[in-house]
């Protein structure tokens, strides 16, 4: 996560001072955070209101926490990664009785109405494609294309090894592959998926 650059105090610095009541150091903090949290949260929830509640979530427990912070344990960020999908997948596992039609549809803002329509369909794939993956493999695969965060980022945001993660990964990848086969335009065989799916999964971290 990049770091705002007109201010060049990091995290831990910001967050000691906002446990001495520096109020100032919290509204840095909310700036540089708060908007990567809900993004994340609304990948995941596909919901903006559940995705503004865990990202208050998120920030309120940064608050609580600040006092006993300590400098070099985590980085805040990945902490913060970690707090926000641990609250989708609560929210997530509460939702499994609903119908996949009932979810949330994407924002479709392309220009054509015909491809619009082609894009939505494409969008509610998409969408449908991911919410049937597990947990971790759907919070990997946001984690590292969504939010861009490497391998080893993934992992400490997930509490697990560099080496799971990339099983989360070629998994979800191979997951959407099948899932969305139908969307493949033709003249594109599944061994070219497969091949790119390999390509993405020795990715150079």
């Amino acid at each position: 996560m990049a770091f705002d650059q007109t201010n060049p105090q990091d995290d831990s610095t910001l967050l000691a001072r906002y446990a001495t009541g520096e109020q100032s150091a919290a509204r840095l903090l909310t700036a540089r955070h708060l908007p990567r949290v809900f993004a994340h949260a609304h990948r995941l929830l596909q919901d903006h209101g559940e995705a503004e509640d865990v990202a208050q979530e998120a920030m309120l427990k940064l608050w609580k926490i600040a006092p006993d912070w300590r400098e070099g344990e985590a980085k805040l960020s990945t902490w913060l990664y970690r707090v926000t999908a641990n609250a989708c997948t609560d929210r997530l596992r509460k939702r499994r009785t609903v119908a996949l039609e009932a979810a949330p549809e994407l924002v479709d803002n392309s220009p054509s109405a015909e491809t619009g329509l082609i894009t939505q369909d494409r969008q509610r794939a998409l969408h449908g494609a991911m919410q049937s993956l597990p947990e971790r493999q759907r919070n990997a695969l946001v984690l590292r294309h969504f939010e861009a965060l490497s391998n080893p980022e993934i992992a400490a945001a997930l509490e697990t090894s560099v080496e799971a993660v990339e099983s989360l990964l070629s998994r979800a990848r191979r997951s959407l592959a099948i899932n969305l086969s139908h969307l493949r335009p033709s003249g594109i065989s599944p061994k070219s998926g497969q091949k790119l799916e390999k390509e993405q999964v020795n990715e150079k971290q």
